[in-house]
């Protein structure tokens, strides 16, 4: 059975399901499918706090899942555009959980993520397997992962 990490970056599956599709991830479908025979070390959801009722409420479904989740706060510049990504928090819990998994899942599109696909693979000898919306998946992402599963139907609300 191999040891598992879950990594799911919330902002982007949430903006890419919505764009590609209209729709909203089934976070349960996601969970049963990344961990089907498979033991999971850890789960960690990375989400960005924007402090309302419903973001609470489903950060507590993701709990409920078997998610741990990261938050940060949303930080809204005085020009108007806004900061909220996770890319380094989600980098340091896959390096720092490598050595204890077989296989890192990772939930996102984000091309910024082909490295750590990469390093995964080629230095910590850790399969990767990317869980996306094909049509806004990084190509690189894509490449550099073990394999892609693509966010679509029966993964979908």
């Amino acid at each position: 059975m191999q040891n598992v990490l879950l990594l799911v970056d919330v902002q982007n599956l949430y903006y890419t399901a919505r764009h590609a599709y209209g729709r909203h991830i089934d976070y349960n479908a996601l969970w049963a499918r990344a961990t089907r025979g498979r033991r999971v070390v850890k789960a960690l959801a990375y989400a960005i706090d924007r402090g309302n009722e419903k973001q609470r409420q489903f950060q507590n479904i993701l709990r409920g899942i078997g998610f741990e989740v990261k938050l940060k706060p949303f930080i809204q510049r005085a020009d108007g555009s806004a900061k909220g990504d996770w890319d380094v928090g989600i980098t340091l819990g896959a390096v720092k959980h490598a050595p204890a998994v077989d296989l890192v899942v990772l939930a996102s599109g984000d091309g910024d993520f082909a490295l750590l696909a990469d390093t995964l693979r080629l230095e910590h000898g850790v399969e990767v397997e990317i869980y996306g919306v094909p049509s806004l998946t990084a190509g690189a992402l894509m490449q550099s992962a073990t394999r892609f599963v693509p966010l679509e139907g029966d993964l979908l609300l």
